[in-house]
């Protein structure tokens, strides 16, 4: 591990203010104060129990938890479950089948609507076309599409039949797409001939075609997806359309059970640098506690709730709470392929108008824009379905959070009423690590605070701890960790089990740490500062980026801001943020000298910006995540690094040039 030093965040978790649940939500709610004492009396069972109500098991499990083989869990081993059959089959089974499973909503406005009984018979069909390809038990199929339903049921379809999805963004470049073929040595290749982007056909195909171009790969087939009918170049040796393979296939197919521990998929952590880090999920432990938690911490009522996660199945919140969750929990979910301004900026409150939608789940990032756009535009449609919003991804600022509570949360029409109750929100830590959430409020028991995950979900230990491995108090700052193996835990990282030990369980003895900071506020709930490798050190004193960002942005001129550390000969590092303006300042006045001045009142001189660079866009990644580590380039006067994952490229070109200026 590299050097650390022990985060701080005096500013944001003196947030006195606290929002109790309705008493109405209250007496509805899903989440109950006894999961707490139950799984604090006894973990152990308080998993078993939850994991024979949340799922279907083809043989019951004995042993709920063996960490005998530290730090590699076991979580009911001697059980045997299908995931397709408890997402899909049972609830066609229990009479279900013609509850809406999915509402598909395609960027340039086409739709399409599964019930749980059209989604089996596809899933079915997918199953069988893939074991006609000679795909079977512990292959891996490699997944490179955009968001259609076809990317659920090709997901679906290989849990069925026990291969192993790996699914790569479908705006990771050729070579990125190339590496994790080869790492998981992947015997097909799902893709589309393209996707919508800005109203515009945005080609897939292409990439892949590159990426397999060297010879060297293990893929013997590569089914084609026609989305949006762009032209194609066509290997005969290797490409097959989906129409003609999948949809022509047998509507029969018995699901068996696997396995609990047996791999469900492998995801590789975004920005890798050098060999891609494949996250290995098993099926059993996973589907537990992406069930429960979706349940809990979205007080799922599957019978009338409409759920929507804007997150991209390319990233772990799409696999966990896009396409297993959801559907593992019997919900009807909604699934969007276009970006939120295309074809206009109210483009997600037209689809939250639409479909009824009760609950969302979106990115800080996401808030963020349209705090910046403006509340006319979300003020505008009809909003009153919703009754329960949730953050995920960063940690959110408490202005970002009161935005969405004031603005989306209390939205009861297009004519300005106001509920009144605001709806809750739930603000989310987990990682792709952890496959399921670990610390986020149960929205019917807890008083949520403004930037605050608060408290970890029923069944999991997690602490803080200082540079020893000491729990800190109430107050105080330190390293997040966890400190007992959970049931959706990594079981590894694919064929490299001694690169999963260094990266996750060498700082601190028989705890799992994943890079992030945290501090216990004196309520003892959890702040989440970022990675560890956000926290600066400007001449010996510790600063959050995350606080310097919530600073920036509570100020009325300011929509977005991302800062970073840049290294400085006098004071180690050197404070450099970009900005980008939601109003623009008085005629004459220094908005530079402004900005500095009211964040060096609000958290100190030290953490006053050296540089402030105004900016007209922030480079983000399509699932909306800032990627610090180009504007650190920039703020350090490096040539900027792989842009490629970016939704806009040409915005570090346009950073770059502003900041040379």
């Amino acid at each position: 591990m590299s050097d650390t030093h022990t985060p701080t965040l005096d500013n944001l978790s003196h947030e006195t203010r606290a929002f109790a649940p309705s008493a109405e939500f209250v007496a509805n709610a899903i989440g109950k104060p006894e999961q707490y004492e139950a799984a604090n009396a006894d973990r152990l069972g308080y998993w078993a129990e939850t994991a024979r109500k949340v799922l279907t098991w083809d043989t019951d499990f004995t042993e709920v938890l063996d960490w005998s083989g530290a730090p590699v869990a076991k979580w009911f081993a001697d059980g045997k479950v299908n995931a397709a059959y408890n997402a899909l089959d049972r609830h066609v089974e229990n009479g279900l089948g013609d509850r809406v499973a999915i509402h598909f909503e395609g960027e340039p406005g086409d739709t399409r609507s599964y019930t749980y009984s059209q989604l089996t018979t596809a899933v079915k069909q997918a199953a069988n076309a893939f074991e006609s390809l000679g795909v079977a038990k512990g292959d891996r199929v490699a997944v490179y599409l955009p968001m259609i339903p076809e990317a659920v049921i090709t997901m679906l379809a290989c849990a069925r039949i026990g291969a192993i999805h790996s699914v790569v963004f479908g705006g990771f470049s050729a070579d990125a797409l190339r590496s994790r073929v080869d790492d998981a040595e992947a015997k097909l290749v799902v893709t589309a001939d393209g996707t919508w982007r800005r109203g515009k056909p945005s080609a897939l195909k292409p990439a892949v075609d590159e990426a397999l171009a060297a010879p060297g790969h293990t893929v013997q087939n590569v089914l084609v997806v026609k989305r949006n009918g762009q032209d194609v170049t066509w290997n005969e040796k290797l490409d097959k359309w989906w129409s003609e393979t999948v949809d022509s296939a047998s509507t029969e197919h018995t699901a068996v059970g696997h396995e609990s521990e047996h791999p469900l998929f492998v995801l590789y952590t975004s920005g890798t640098t050098g060999k891609p880090k494949g996250i290995i999920h098993t099926t059993g432990g996973y589907l537990v506690q992406a069930a429960a938690t979706h349940r809990d911490t979205f007080d799922l009522h599957p019978e009338t709730d409409v759920f929507w996660c804007t997150a991209d199945i390319g990233w772990v919140t799409g696999h966990t709470y896009v396409t297993y969750a959801p559907l593992v929990n019997g919900a009807t979910q909604v699934m969007y392929e276009g970006t939120p301004d295309s074809p206009h900026q109210g483009r997600w409150w037209e689809i939250v108008e639409k479909y009824g939608v009760t609950i969302l789940y979106t990115a800080p990032t996401a808030i963020r824009t349209f705090m910046k756009w403006g509340r006319q535009i979300p003020d505008s449609y009809d909003l009153s379905s919703l009754r329960l919003l949730g953050s995920v991804g960063e940690p959110i600022n408490p202005e970002a959070w009161m935005w969405y509570r004031e603005v989306i949360g209390s939205n009861n029409g297009p004519n300005g009423e106001k509920k009144e109750h605001p709806t809750p929100i739930v603000d989310t830590w987990w990682q792709t690590e952890t496959g399921a959430h670990m610390i986020a409020p149960l929205p019917g028991v807890t008083a949520t605070k403004p930037g605050s995950a608060q408290t970890p979900v029923p069944g999991i230990t997690v602490d803080v701890v200082d540079e020893m491995g000491v729990s800190v108090g109430n107050g105080e700052g330190g390293f997040l960790v966890i400190r007992d193996p959970w049931p959706a835990m990594l079981r590894g990282i694919w064929g490299d089990m001694d690169r999963y030990k260094e990266t996750y369980w060498s700082r601190f003895e028989g705890m799992y740490f994943a890079g992030d900071g945290a501090k216990k506020d004196e309520d003892g709930d959890i702040w989440l500062l970022g990675r560890v490798d956000d926290v600066m050190n400007v001449s010996g004193h510790r600063l959050s980026t995350t606080e310097i960002e919530s600073s920036l942005v509570a100020h009325p001129y300011v929509a977005e801001a991302a800062v970073v550390g840049a290294k400085d000969e006098t004071t180690g590092e050197a404070v450099v943020a970009f900005v980008i303006l939601q109003i623009e300042p008085a005629e004459g006045e220094d908005v530079v000298a402004t900005l500095r001045a009211h964040v060096g009142k609000d958290i100190g001189p030290i953490a006053k910006p050296r540089h402030i660079l105004v900016v007209p866009e922030l480079p983000k990644t399509r699932s909306g995540k800032i990627m610090r580590r180009l504007l650190k380039d920039v703020a350090e006067g490096r040539e900027v690094g792989d842009s490629t994952t970016l939704a806009d490229s040409t915005v570090m070109t346009q950073i770059a040039d502003s900041m040379r200026k």
